[in-house]
């Protein structure tokens, strides 16, 4: 399921051509049909740029937000893209897209931006977004709910591995391919975070590169702030061990905040829009975290928050599992009545239409009845 925001859409299953205003963003052809204005666009990110009329290149980049199930991701984008709406429920996977201008008179770049909704229920759906053509210029933003601590390491370590395993698979292909056209010498695959580390890197050898540039948002902190301060802690020194176990950046923010809102939307346009995203650290458990990748270090970050755990009891198989393990004895997953997952938004309440549903119910039921009676016709022909 895809909503698209825009003014022209055109698709075909779950591929989505950008409802882009075409004469803004297609190259100006000489072509006659929206089919061969839509393989010049194709042919045109192969080459990781278009042109406009002044011979500008045009840079298009993909963002990918995924996180916890209304954990503040749409209203969080919304703010970072300036637009004043309210925001909905997101249905499944949803697009849209974000354009700046570098300066004055000049070509506007281009974030073509998904959303996954329904947190870790529709993990599935990573696909889409992921493709040989949007990894040489994909970013991923994990959201994670602060106000609900006990849920937060399940959805971060789901939605991670969901994303990394397709990201990998990606990048086999793209260097299969590459390896399969004629006359091709070695060459690399698509850039990724692990290949562009500087070699000063804090703790390089001992870190898990994620496979692109990851971004950790902390949202609600206006509520995360009630909890105790020994929790708050807990979490902070997690996370800020998550993000640099996976080269990512961190931050903690809230709608509520426009201070905290002005440094995420720093960080949403370094990686939508290639700026600057700002030299502001903050380390402090007793402040909003923000820390961009390479400004943390585990001797800074210390040892897991041992709070009532014996570490050595835990029987940890490497680092990070240790750190799960002492997580989750103070903040217990939740049980699996409340983890439930809904394959089926349809079935899910915050999509429910009454009138949409009392219809559907009917067709269930007639449905039913079809089945049923079918099988009594059945039993009669075997009885004669």
């Amino acid at each position: 399921m895809c909503r698209y925001s825009g003014n022209v859409c055109d698709g075909l299953a779950f591929s989505c051509l950008a409802s882009l205003s075409i004469s803004t963003v297609m190259p100006k052809i000489s072509s006659d049909t929206l089919w061969e204005q839509a393989a010049a666009e194709v042919h045109s990110l192969d080459r990781g740029g278009k042109e406009e009329d002044g011979g500008e290149t045009v840079t298009e980049r993909t963002v990918f937000l995924i996180g916890s199930k209304a954990g503040g991701k749409t209203s969080i984008l919304l703010r970072c893209l300036d637009r004043d709406e309210p925001s909905k429920p997101t249905l499944a996977l949803e697009y849209t897209f974000g354009r700046r201008a570098r300066g004055h008179n000049t070509p506007k770049d281009i974030a073509h931006i998904w959303e996954l909704g329904g947190g870790t229920s529709l993990s599935d759906l990573v696909q889409i977004p992921i493709t040989p053509a949007s990894i040489k210029s994909l970013s991923v933003i994990l959201i994670l709910d602060l106000s609900k601590p006990n849920a937060l390491w399940g959805t971060l370590e789901k939605l991670l591995q969901a994303a990394q395993a397709r990201l990998e698979k990606v990048f086999s292909q793209a260097q299969q391919a590459e390896r399969a056209k004629p006359g091709a010498k070695h060459q690399t695959a698509p850039h990724s975070a692990a290949s562009i580390l500087p070699k000063d890197y804090p703790d390089r050898e001992l870190i898990s590169p994620f496979p692109v540039p990851l971004l950790i948002i902390g949202s609600k902190y206006d509520i995360f702030q009630e909890l105790d301060s020994d929790k708050r802690k807990v979490v902070s020194k997690t996370l800020r061990f998550i993000a640099h176990y996976y080269a990512a950046s961190l931050i903690f923010t809230s709608i509520k905040s426009e201070s905290l809102m002005s440094k995420t939307k720093s960080f949403f346009s370094h990686l939508a829009f290639g700026l600057d995203r700002g030299k502001t650290v903050s380390c402090e458990s007793t402040k909003p975290l923000i820390i961009p990748a390479g400004s943390d270090s585990f001797s800074q970050i210390g040892s897991p928050p041992s709070t009532d755990v014996d570490i050595t009891s835990l029987h940890a198989k490497n680092p990070k599992d240790l750190w799960k393990k002492v997580y989750e004895r103070i903040f217990p997953p939740e049980t699996t009545g409340e983890q439930r997952e809904l394959k089926d938004p349809a079935k899910d309440q915050q999509y429910s239409e009454p009138q949409i549903d009392a219809m559907r119910a009917q067709k269930n039921q007639l449905e039913q009845y079809k089945r049923n009676a079918a099988k009594s016709w059945k039993g009669l022909e075997l009885e004669t």
